[in-house]
């Protein structure tokens, strides 16, 4: 029989398996263990889990109930949506709309810059547009406040932008906003459909239109004066206060200008508003760097409810430029404020097509020169009228000084003698007076035109850089007051051309110093100082005007007095007249009888 030897790989071999299957038995349980210990955690989570959705289920349950509790059917309209703001855009605006309200959340001009050299915005999170209405539960609500679904289309070059606040598909207000290509105008609507019997339609409704005023100029102190609100009522127009806060309420409206000076924001409904009340409040206290609003305007327009809500509108956004506004012919050039009566007429029909004209082939501060060398030209006959008349009476002042010395504790039989003399002379003291009337309203148009005339906004000459604002040629760096920060050149040229022509003048003059009246050579003075301080921060346009006029004036009396009049032959002719019997009648015979009068009805007086 075979013996088997032993083979000590077979021991390790056996031992390794017995080794790996103790192993496996004691590790058997805790396997198991984490198993079951997963599941649980698994179980539990899922618990969790199911109790958290539920959570969320019944809080957006009770937010709902919330919701209605406050709003009512108008409830989903308040809860935020995930719509984006949405732009429309011509070659004119760039136009964008935000889901909430509704309403324009920023407008920029695309061919205008501010004094920055930045987009030209009119609306960039100033203004506010709202329609107010009760509820037929007795709830007042804001379209401000609701969030709509925006849609837009283009047909036929107009682009239309439709904002939709739905209750149900069968209820819902919508806004609307139309451009056309290469227009400033908006078409603007609102209007809802199924909504009667969710609003009560026996209360008022309300319009309100909020819009602070941006600062587009240097200076903000001389912009805000021409920061108004101006509106159209009744065929006629009305502005609130410029310089300080101000409010009014007026009937019959035909549209609202909310200006800021070079620029305009104007709601103009397709139906007069019955009625608005206007607030504007200013916002300047002082030329405060980086300000950036003037003004703060408010319109309350209420609105008769009767049934749907069906409202149409325009919205201008645009230059005040009197020919752009002009020509949509629906009056809102009118919101350009040229001046009252007669100097309004002047500027829009004869100085605005004037300037028009050699603007359009002139550079800007040449055709200042030659509009202001017309001007003189046109009142040449009205100066030498008045300088003749100043010689006249140069001429005769050595003897209205004999007869001021003798009758000096009598004025009255001054004035007679004065008077008498002046008859007998053939000269007429209001002669000189007259003239000055006549070339008044001319004048005062110019200074309300430059102002406000849009062509010089940004448009250099020389040294300005902008001739509807100052012309700087040195920062002080600290402020003078009532003067400025800077020092404007124009305004140093216009007020040397003012004295001097003050200095040719005052020796014409003939009048001596009446005792109790002011000294009118002193005021003569002060006027070129006046011209210094105030016009520093004035468009420098007006200053470049005032210094062409003055300098024309004096090289016109200049050449008047060395060519044209003769003070000898000036001379001759009153002594001629001296000469002559004295006729009856005109004014200086009718102011001598009434100071005869006078002195007649004193000395009975005395009597008594």
């Amino acid at each position: 029989m075979e013996n088997k030897k032993f083979d000590p790989w077979q021991f390790v071999g056996f031992f390794l398996i017995a080794l790996i299957l103790t192993w496996m038995l004691n590790n058997q349980q805790p396997i198991e263990e984490v198993a079951t210990e997963n599941a649980k955690q698994t179980e539990a989570s899922t618990s969790q889990a199911s109790e958290g959705s539920l959570g969320v289920v019944l809080n957006d349950s009770l937010q709902d109930q919330q919701m209605r509790a406050a709003y009512g059917a108008f409830s989903n309209l308040f809860q935020e949506n995930t719509s984006e703001e949405l732009a429309l855009e011509n070659e004119k605006l760039s136009i964008v709309f935000s889901p909430k309200g509704a309403q324009i959340s920023s407008l920029f001009l695309k061919e205008f810059n501010n004094y920055k050299e930045e987009p030209l915005y009119l609306v960039k999170e100033n203004q506010n547009f709202n329609y107010s209405f009760s509820t037929s539960d007795g709830r007042v609500l804001n379209t401000a406040d609701f969030y709509f679904t925006p849609k837009i289309t283009e047909r036929g070059g107009i682009q239309t932008l439709t904002l939709t606040a739905a209750v149900s598909s069968s209820q819902f207000i919508v806004f609307e906003y139309q451009i056309n290509a290469n227009s400033y105008m908006i078409d603007f609507s609102i209007r809802s459909e199924g909504m009667v019997r969710l609003m009560n339609t026996r209360e008022q409704q309300n319009i309100t239109w909020d819009l602070k005023a941006f600062r587009n100029s240097k200076s903000i102190e001389y912009e805000n004066r021409y920061h108004e609100l101006t509106y159209s009522f009744d065929d006629k127009i009305d502005y609130l206060s410029v310089s300080s806060s101000d409010e009014e309420e007026d009937s019959d409206v035909h549209w609202i200008a909310f200006k800021q000076h070079f620029f305009n924001s104007i709601l103009i409904p397709a139906k007069s508003f019955e009625s608005v009340r206007f607030t504007s409040e200013s916002l300047l206290d002082s030329e405060i760097v980086d300000q950036q609003f003037t003004k703060k305007y408010h319109a309350e327009i209420p609105v008769t409810a009767s049934g749907e809500i069906h409202q149409n509108f325009q919205w201008y956004f645009g230059p005040t430029e009197y020919k752009t506004l002009a020509q949509y012919d629906l009056g809102i050039e009118e919101s350009i404020d040229f001046g009252w009566g007669i100097f309004g007429w002047i500027n829009k029909y004869v100085f605005v097509p004037t300037f028009n004209f050699l603007s359009s082939f002139l550079p800007y501060g040449i055709a200042i020169i030659i509009m202001t060398a017309l001007v003189r030209l046109v009142m040449s006959p009205v100066t030498y009228k008045s300088y003749v008349s100043q010689i006249k009476m140069k001429v005769l002042k050595p003897e209205v000084d004999v007869i001021t010395q003798k009758y000096k504790d009598d004025s009255v039989k001054r004035q007679q003698e004065t008077m008498a003399l002046y008859s007998k002379a053939g000269a007429n003291p209001m002669s000189g007076c007259l003239p000055a009337l006549i070339q008044l309203p001319v004048f005062y148009a110019l200074f309300s035109f430059f102002p406000v005339a849009f062509a010089l906004r940004q448009k250099s000459f020389l040294w300005a850089d902008d001739l509807s604002s100052y012309d700087s040629v040195l920062e002080l760096g600290f402020n003078i007051p009532f003067y400025g920060d800077h020092i404007s050149l124009f305004p140093i040229l216009a007020s040397v051309a003012i004295f001097f022509y003050t200095m040719m003048t005052a020796g014409q003059q003939s009048a001596p110093q009446q005792p109790g009246m002011p000294n009118m050579k002193v005021i003569m003075y002060i006027m070129p100082f006046m011209m210094l301080v105030f016009f520093n921060n004035y468009a420098s346009g007006l200053s470049l005007y005032y210094f062409v006029s003055n300098v024309l004036t004096i090289i016109l009396m200049l050449v008047i007095k060395n060519f044209i009049v003769d003070d000898e032959k000036i001379l001759a002719k009153i002594e001629e007249n001296k000469k002559k019997p004295q006729k009856k009648g005109g004014f200086s015979a009718r102011l001598q009888q009434a100071m005869e009068q006078a002195e007649q009805q004193k000395k009975a007086r005395g009597k008594r």
